[in-house]
């Protein structure tokens, strides 16, 4: 600090001069630290917000009405496979003559069902997986350590 502190005059003012040249230099070159903290800062900002979203939900009768909607496509796709299997056995011709109405079905249409079906599924299980909560794994009982002992024994 000798030659600047005697060009300059005073110790202040070089910490002065450094400020000045860290706020033109961030005129052309904005801070990476401060873009962080800011990205940062309005990610946290949004979490809040639909944190308080979902702190109190009162559900009222459409909520409850669409959650038990929700809840039925898989068991009544399990349950409609089943009874398939059912309906053969006890009206073959019947079901005969569906399944060839099904085959009248054009491949496109096929096509369309499935990726709705996946779509769906493929959702669900994506909800799941990034909504999953990470458990630690359980600590074992640890061995007998005779120096660490000794150390805090002293």
């Amino acid at each position: 600090m000798g030659v600047i502190g005697n060009l300059v005059g005073a110790q202040g003012a070089v910490t002065a001069m450094g400020e000045a040249a860290k706020g033109l230099a961030e005129v052309f070159v904005p801070s990476a630290t401060k873009r962080m903290e800011l990205s940062a800062e309005a990610q946290m900002a949004a979490l809040r917000q639909l944190g308080e979203e979902y702190e109190n939900p009162s559900l009222g009768w459409f909520d409850r009405l669409v959650n038990g909607v929700n809840r039925l496509p898989r068991p009544m796709l399990a349950f409609g496979t089943i009874g398939l299997f059912v309906y053969a056995m006890v009206d073959p011709v019947a079901f005969a003559r569906r399944m060839v109405g099904l085959n009248a079905v054009p491949e496109p249409l096929w096509w369309l069902l499935g990726a709705v079906v996946a779509f769906y599924f493929g959702a669900r299980e994506t909800h799941y997986f990034r909504n999953r909560t990470v458990q630690a794994p359980e600590t074992t009982a640890v061995e007998a350590n005779p120096a660490l002992e000794d150390w805090r024994a002293g």
